[in-house]
């Protein structure tokens, strides 16, 4: 039986990742392609907005709930699967690859958040 993410731990994914892809062109190696490197950029920018109005323990203002934010990373999760195609740096395997990596995190930790946030 999958359990899912409670929203309790739900911040180590976040607040992991937020770092991570903002870092993600420089520690992969596909700094040099602007495109790719702002997408990251923003796509950090974006969780880390929403996890800090997220209503939860480490949002800093409570406006967003729980499952709205989960859904947010699985979005994110599914646009990020499509963005190297849809912005055409889908040639770069380094930058290509970050953002199938980044795709599938979120589904995984969108649909496991999902799942938790029901049970409690």
């Amino acid at each position: 039986m999958i359990t899912g993410i409670k929203k309790e731990q739900h911040v180590f994914a976040d607040y992991s990742y937020v770092p991570l892809v903002f870092a993600a062109p420089k520690l992969v190696g596909f700094s040099n392609n602007n495109t790719a490197a702002t997408v990251c950029r923003a796509m950090s920018l974006a969780a880390l907005g929403y996890s800090l109005l997220t209503n939860s323990k480490w949002g800093a203002y409570k406006l967003i709930p729980y499952k709205t934010h989960a859904m947010l990373d699985f979005a994110s999760g599914v646009a990020s699967l499509a963005i190297p195609w849809v912005f055409k740096f889908s040639k770069n395997k380094k930058a290509r690859n970050t953002l199938l990596l980044m795709g599938l995190t979120g589904l995984v930790v969108g649909t496991l958040s999902i799942i938790g946030a029901k049970k409690s």
